[in-house]
């Protein structure tokens, strides 16, 4: 470790590798093709830390292939992850830790994805507001964004921005590394940035700020918009505001090599009881973030009375999708678990569930929790053998919920089974 770091063509600190590996450590992860995983880098964690600072700094360091997965999407398709080695999951954390207060500094206020003191919850935030002001929505679908990103346009956007040599070489080395698929062969990549590397997001949200969050800041300052990564709506004053719109932003995707995805595009009418009630439109509903905006009863604080509001819930697809890990629960049986390892199993999931899809109007998740109970019925009802009836179950259920009605995240939810027998 006493190696004269002046003699090295690049300069970078070693301080700035031991603190990248940390945060790559905090984040977890699985092995890239080498198959080492954290644990087995951690078994000689200063000299593998060593080599590739002094790799780095040299100019010598090379990644790996990315190992490619497919992970199933709601619909059906699949989505390609492309998982870097943990060496340079580290290196990337490296340049990612260089150049983001930076970059974050030009980057566009109702930009969400990706950055510190930012969220997916304030964009959905700011869009229930936007949509009380503004009566539609352009809800656009980039066709697969990550996979089809240009390398010579987005290296343009970096070199703005990044004047190290020894970044800009390994930005284009990471962008030119190949897939590599199950069967040991490698794919070519000429464009696109893969999901799962640490570098990804950050080269992705530099892209779209030029493509799109900038040029909507000079061509189009009135129309407001979110964006998270490439998830992207825009608010407009008119059904004719919007379809203007989207020519517009599709004819500036297709200039930087992008295209939307016109068959999930669309125009949205933000409903509500204080619309203009000749405007009308099929499409009164959308989804972002993994909420449903739609026409919705609320309750307005000040009067107590009803109204029909425009206001984000947990979407279908996320419904699905917890319906779905509830399932898979129920098929374990786990009948040899007490009911507080029970709780330990489920509720980090359940929690999480909460904590993200409880922010905006709550009772619909509710409802959807109820079918933890249910999957507790079951469970009991497999468990005891004196608890063979449904009802018998239900009641035991009940009855350790009157015990302790914080053993279960739903439950100090308010979620709480009750035995209406």
């Amino acid at each position: 470790m006493g190696e004269n770091v002046s003699m090295k063509v690049y300069q970078i600190s070693k301080y700035l590798v031991w603190n990248s590996y940390l945060s790559i450590k905090a984040n977890g992860g699985s092995a890239g093709i080498d198959d080492i995983n954290l644990k087995d880098y951690e078994a000689n964690v200063k000299q593998n830390l060593y080599k590739l600072w002094n790799r780095m700094s040299s100019g010598s360091y090379f990644p790996k292939p990315v190992k490619l997965v497919e992970i199933l999407k709601s619909n059906g398709g699949v989505r390609p992850l492309g998982i870097p080695t943990v060496e340079d999951r580290i290196a990337q954390m490296v340049v990612v830790k260089t150049i983001e207060d930076r970059l974050e500094s030009i980057f566009h206020k109702d930009s969400y994805g990706y950055r510190h003191g930012k969220s997916a919850h304030n964009a959905v935030k700011t869009a229930k507001l936007r949509c009380w002001e503004y009566s539609w929505v352009l809800d656009m679908d980039i066709s697969k964004f990550f996979d089809t990103i240009d390398h010579n346009l987005l290296m343009r956007a970096v070199e703005k921005h990044v004047t190290e040599k020894w970044i800009l070489l390994y930005i284009k080395r990471w962008l030119s590394v190949p897939y590599q698929l199950k069967d040991g062969q490698l794919v070519e990549r000429t464009m696109g940035v893969p999901q799962g590397s640490v570098i990804g997001p950050v080269l992705a949200n530099l892209f779209l700020h030029y493509t799109f969050d900038k040029w909507m800041e000079i061509n189009f300052p009135k129309v407001p918009f979110e964006r998270y990564a490439d998830d992207t709506i825009c608010h407009c004053v008119s059904e004719k505001q919007a379809k203007y719109m989207f020519y517009q932003i599709k004819d500036r995707f297709e200039q930087c090599n992008l295209k939307l995805n016109e068959e999930k595009t669309k125009i949205v009418f933000c409903k509500s009881d204080i619309r203009y009630r000749g405007e009308e439109c099929d499409n009164v509903t959308f989804d972002f973030l993994g909420f449903t905006f739609r026409p919705r009863s609320a309750v307005d604080p000040r009067t107590k009375s009803t109204f029909v509001g425009f206001l984000p819930a947990i979407s279908k697809k996320s419904v699905k999708r917890i319906n779905d890990t509830i399932r898979e629960w129920t098929k374990r049986r786990q009948t040899r678990a007490k009911v507080d390892e029970i709780a330990d199993m489920i509720n980090p999931s359940i929690q999480g569930w909460i904590n993200y899809y409880g922010r905006f109007y709550p009772s619909v998740l509710k409802r959807v929790l109820k079918r933890v109970n249910d999957f507790l019925f079951r469970w009991a009802k497999r468990k005891y053998k004196s608890l063979k009836s449904k009802k018998r179950a239900i009641k035991w259920i009940c009855n350790v919920a009157t015990r302790d009605t914080a053993l279960f995240a739903h439950w100090r939810y308010g979620v709480v089974p009750t035995c209406t027998f």
